[in-house]
């Protein structure tokens, strides 16, 4: 089920957390935490009953694996990190590229190949990149999780299931423990409800709305159509916000729902369009899944050692297979390559450079820079074929005279306008609540009106009834659009 669906909001979500209280208020705190285990498969039930077994039978797997590492020799341990790697990568290529490399393969040898349309578990690249880093991580450090239920709850919990952020057992575990002897912060929950509103905001009233006007573009380039030039850049356009705000949405979800069960998540989304340098973009875009590509990837194919054309080789492939790892298809692996190019040059730039404070003009220059770059690879990324990107790339480049796509109408450019100012100037959700993911540090939730709160850069605080007024009307106004929910975006990978 969606985050921005009625049997969600309305059905499962007060079932789980009444569960979850219930429990707490009445001293049963582990039953809690078993109760929000078994809600978070519940959730994942819903989607498609017969892909729980192929996520339980992983939980199973990488459980005992785990757990075997710690006990095992060097030698031996090794091998079994490369067995327990081998099972997860191994599904994730059945599931998700077989079909991809077996077309290829098949073109390459002149054999007639009918593809065999296999049914990826959704998810499933997020759940596997979870429990490879714990596999790797227990390897390192030679200590597991022992106990069943909170390792099935670390990979299962449903804020993050389906579309990340990726999270670690490091960053988890202590949250769970805690869970199991302490009342939870009710200030987390003020704080979560918050976020998660500006959160289905994000995606209902946003990136809802923009879908129509991508859509009708790319969907005419992949069928042949020719595109006037306007035609081209407003559908880019329109998708470059579009995903922004849907991932941006989700990502807020996806903290404020682990927020009301008082779990921390990390922060996987930083005001990317603000970023004056493609490698500031990748550290505000995708947070977790750039820091797991680094620590996963990049320094195992041997990061900065070997010299600087070592490094820069590295850093490209990492950015190939990230493009990759978003779906099995050249127009991904362009974006991928696309992006890895883009980094590379910007390291190339940089070294040697002098650091200086560049001036407002220079900021917005590099802005615009980094926007032109980063919508020219996000045509890749929506196209269903390089031969559509590539009809889009040449109508934004050069001068095609014709009529403006029908149904690119005066909705599509104000809700243009609208998600455009939000993205480039608006303060993003964690300047406004001030959330840090460190569960360690208590929440500071100042009191007083709604502009002294703006003033300090914080929304999510107590006796407030100017926040709770707009947060009401909010909420009220996505509610009256989720009617007909809309996927997220990133449930595709």
């Amino acid at each position: 089920m969606l985050f921005n669906s009625y049997i969600f909001l309305f059905g499962f979500l007060p079932a789980a957390l009444l569960t979850f209280y219930a429990l707490r208020r009445w001293g049963f705190l582990n039953a809690s935490v078993t109760s929000l285990m078994l809600a978070s498969v519940a959730f994942y039930t819903y989607w498609r009953p017969s892909d729980t077994f192929i996520l339980i039978g992983t939980i199973i797997v990488n459980y005992f694996v785990a757990k075997c590492l710690g006990k095992l020799s060097e030698k031996h341990s090794k091998l079994l990190l490369i067995f327990g790697i081998s099972v997860n990568l191994g599904l994730l290529i059945y599931f998700k590229y077989f079909d991809f490399l077996a077309t290829n393969v098949a073109a390459l040898g002149g054999i007639d190949y009918v593809a065999r349309h296999i049914v990826m578990p959704i998810g499933i690249s997020f759940f596997t990149f979870t429990q490879l880093a714990y596999l790797v991580d227990c390897y390192r450090s030679r200590t597991y999780e022992a106990n069943f239920i909170t390792y099935a709850l670390f990979v299962t919990v449903f804020p993050h299931l389906i579309a990340g952020p990726i999270i670690h057992h490091a960053q988890m575990r202590p949250q769970f423990a805690r869970l199991r002897r302490e009342p939870v912060d009710a200030n987390l929950i003020t704080m979560g409800v918050v976020i998660f509103v500006v959160g289905l905001a994000k995606k209902v009233l946003l990136a809802d709305n923009l879908v129509g006007g991508a859509n009708l573009v790319f969907n005419a380039a992949d069928h042949g159509a020719h595109l006037s030039t306007a035609s081209a850049w407003i559908g880019t356009i329109a998708y470059t916000l579009q995903i922004y705000f849907d991932f941006s949405g989700y990502s807020d979800m996806a903290i404020g729902l682990a927020l009301l069960f008082g779990l921390c998540l990390p922060v996987n989304f930083n005001s990317p369009y603000k970023s004056t340098s493609i490698i500031d973009f990748w550290r505000r875009w995708h947070i977790s899944l750039s820091t797991w590509l680094r620590d996963y990837l990049y320094i195992p194919l041997g990061g900065n050692r070997g010299g600087e054309f070592a490094r820069l080789r590295n850093v490209f492939i990492t950015f190939l297979l990230g493009g990759l790892w978003h779906g099995a298809g050249w127009t991904f692996i362009i974006w991928g390559a696309l992006h890895g190019g883009y980094v590379v040059v910007n390291h190339l730039m940089i070294k040697g450079a002098t650091p200086k404070t560049p001036g407002r003009f220079a900021v917005a220059g590099k802005r615009m820079v980094v926007m032109l770059l980063v919508m020219i690879a996000w045509v890749f990324f929506r196209a269903t074929s390089v031969a559509g990107a590539m009809s889009i790339l040449r109508s934004m480049f050069s001068v095609q005279p014709g009529m403006l796509l029908a149904g690119l109408d005066f909705n599509v450019y104000s809700w243009m306008w609208l998600g455009g100012a939000i993205a480039l100037f608006a303060p993003s959700t964690q300047q406004l609540t001030r959330y840090t993911a460190r569960p360690t540090e208590p929440l500071k939730l100042p009191e007083g009106s709604l502009l002294g709160s703006l003033r300090a850069g914080n929304l999510a605080y107590s006796a407030s009834p100017a926040v709770a007024l707009i947060g009401g009307c909010i909420f009220a106004a996505a509610l009256a659009c989720i009617w007909r929910p809309a996927i997220f975006i990133y449930f595709n990978f």
